[in-house]
């Protein structure tokens, strides 16, 4: 996922560090890398296959139900991010040296043995972070490779390095979960310590350039996000890159904020700002829902 909160929703998970394809646990998103062989590399032979795409920084991958796109997904999590967002719930995931060598090969057997699965619920695979565009020649590989394999594929993205994302890599892209964090560029770079235009320029790409669809997110966080102008920019926006392609932006994504990243912050002794924040209640959410709808776009 990106670095963003996700939607409270009912989820089945396939936990990483129990025995092959026991389903049914509920716990907080990348638990390990149960069933990927970790590449044994020295250093100078693992930045030469990172290059090529060969070899990745992964932080942890899971099976889960109704998150991170439609049907039963592997949500494979990359380590590398170039934002800093105050409410980012993995922040394990930020630098790209924490996370462990793994083979392209290795993620494309492990989505072999879904395949039944996802040709049953309408799932697939998607790829997340961190940012996943921190790494795009592994990410391109492995999208290749899924798309070969005849698996819908997803981009969970920030869109901040869209730039990286090359047109070969689009195409074998069928959804992009594009976490728009701000409308405002002053709450945008109070909010990831980034420039908000690249993720803007990513989405209308997107929208001009191809059949891609694309599933808008947008944590609300009360004090930070929840200004109505600013959510009113954000709506504005999505309902422009209907206008570049009817029916490109599928549906919105209004995310609560919620404390579950807090106690990561705390093990990295890294300082968290948003301790007294309030996950944002019904209300608040339907009224920030209000200008989507008023658009025209399908908004949940």
């Amino acid at each position: 996922m990106s670095a963003s909160a996700l939607p409270l929703l009912p989820r089945t998970v396939t936990r990483l560090d129990a025995p092959d394809d026991v389903a049914g646990a509920s716990r907080r998103r990348g638990a390990g890398l149960h069933g990927l062989a970790v590449a044994d590399i020295d250093r100078a032979g693992r930045l030469a296959a990172m290059r090529t795409g060969e070899l990745g920084s992964v932080h942890s991958w899971e099976l889960v139900t109704a998150v991170d796109g439609p049907g039963t997904r592997l949500t494979l999590f990359l380590n590398g991010c170039p934002l800093r967002c105050l409410y980012c719930q993995n922040p394990d995931t930020l630098a790209m040296k924490d996370g462990v060598p793994v083979h392209a090969d290795a993620v494309l057997d492990r989505l072999r043995r879904y395949l039944g699965v996802f040709r049953a619920t309408g799932g697939g695979l998607t790829l997340s972070g961190g940012e996943v565009l921190m790494q795009p020649a592994f990410a391109a590989r492995i999208l290749r490779g899924a798309r070969q394999l005849g698996v819908h594929t997803a981009l969970d993205t920030s869109g901040y390095l869209g730039a990286h994302a090359t047109d070969r890599m689009l195409e074998d892209t069928d959804l992009v979960l594009l976490d728009v964090k701000s409308g405002d560029e002053d709450v945008y770079r109070r909010v990831t310590g980034r420039e908000l235009a690249p993720t803007l320029a990513f989405g209308e790409r997107l929208a001009g350039s191809s059949d891609i669809a694309i599933w808008i997110r947008f944590v609300l966080v009360p004090g930070l996000t929840d200004d109505p102008g600013n959510v009113a920019r954000v709506a504005e926006y999505a309902a422009s890159l209907n206008a570049i392609r009817p029916g490109a932006v599928e549906r919105i994504e209004v995310l609560p904020f919620h404390q579950m990243g807090r106690d990561k912050w705390h093990e990295l002794g890294l300082e968290y700002t948003l301790e007294d924040t309030p996950a944002p209640t019904h209300e608040q959410l339907e009224l920030a829902r209000a200008p989507f709808r008023a658009r025209g776009l399908l908004t949940y």
